[in-house]
């Protein structure tokens, strides 16, 4: 089924581990270690990175549109309200030497999507170089930026984009926004990251999706209800590009503007769904009659290579498509029952 490498992460639980890439020089110096700055701290990848980042011993701060409680040092910020100069001051006065931004939309709403995607990060990377210091910039972006790709074909950061929904379209200018900045002194990279899983995972996304809909028809005595499941995806674990984010906020340099962070392992998603079924202990039957997600309308396959970050970042996945699965199930357990 794959013709790329494949996620053989061996645990079920493995522990939080520093970045195995070596640390670049930072402002802030050795004594405190480097201050990374998570913008979106409160989303599904952001509350990862933000736990993982001060697992790894970083000095974290935290900034986003709403509160975040478990922060030690939090600010409110909307990039798409507030005047890049503005943000200037902030990052100016918190002294970030990393901003990893997680913020972002993932709905269908247009304006919204062009807002968050696209005119956030037009804001930021304009207060970055309005900073004057030496911050870099780790951005996620979305393998919805590729589009369509061929079956059995890898797909490697040399692929041309070409994004079929709106979300994609929006993630792909975010990432041309960032170009823009490497290419006038700014130090950052793109995160292409591909098919999310893991505890937490929203309803918004298809682990999400396919975990609700086996705790509804379990907890009513119905039947599972979704959308065609032949497409392939590439299905990374949400710790893993945590893991990602930090390996390059903490690398000497980076050598390319785009690196993709997948498993390498495309998955058909009727094995993902098989493997809850197995999980949860649900035997009925699972009818495809329901609609799919607009952000993967007419991408039948799609397969990350992820050479290039293991290359620059020193990093590779761990986590494997089941322990992700059942730590995503047990969360929703666990919160049902609270």
């Amino acid at each position: 089924m794959t013709t790329g490498r494949a996620n053989t992460g061996p645990g079920r639980e493995p522990p939080a581990a520093r970045p195995a890439a070596t640390r670049r020089w930072f402002a802030n110096g050795p004594e405190t270690g480097p201050r990374v700055l998570v913008i979106g701290a409160s989303g599904f990848l952001g509350t990862h990175v933000h736990v993982r980042a001060r697992a790894a011993g970083l000095d974290v701060v935290t900034a986003g549109r709403s509160a975040l409680p478990d922060s030690r040092s939090h600010f409110l910020v909307d990039l798409t309200d507030d005047d890049p100069a503005r943000l200037a001051v902030m990052l100016a006065g918190l002294e970030p030497d990393v901003v990893i931004n997680c913020a972002g939309a993932t709905g269908s709403d247009i304006a919204e999507l062009t807002a968050l995607n696209v005119t956030g990060t037009s804001a930021l990377v304009r207060a970055l170089r309005m900073t004057g210091r030496a911050i870099r910039l780790v951005h996620l972006g979305s393998a919805a930026e590729y589009g369509p790709s061929e079956h059995g074909i890898t797909v490697d950061e040399t692929t041309p984009p070409r994004p079929t929904s709106v979300y994609g379209s929006t993630k792909l200018a975010a990432t041309r926004l960032v170009e823009l900045g490497r290419a006038t002194g700014l130090d950052a990279v793109v995160l292409r990251v591909f098919n999310p899983v893991g505890p937490g995972a929203p309803d918004t996304i298809l682990p999400g999706r396919v975990a609700a809909e086996f705790r509804r028809a379990l907890t009513r005595g119905s039947t599972v209800r979704l959308g065609p499941l032949d497409a392939v995806r590439d299905f990374v674990d949400v710790r893993d590009i945590a893991d990602a984010a930090i390996a390059a906020a903490l690398a000497p340099a980076l050598a390319g503007a785009v690196l993709n962070i997948a498993s390498g392992s495309g998955v058909v998603v009727r094995t993902l769904v098989t493997e809850m079924a197995a999980i949860t202990g649900y035997d009925g039957p699972v009818h495809e009659d329901s609609g799919g997600s607009p952000h993967s309308a007419g991408l039948s396959w799609q397969q990350g290579d992820i050479y290039r970050a293991e290359r620059d970042l020193g990093w590779r996945p761990r986590y494997s498509l089941r322990a992700s699965l059942t730590d995503l199930w047990e969360g929703r357990r666990a919160a049902g029952a609270a």
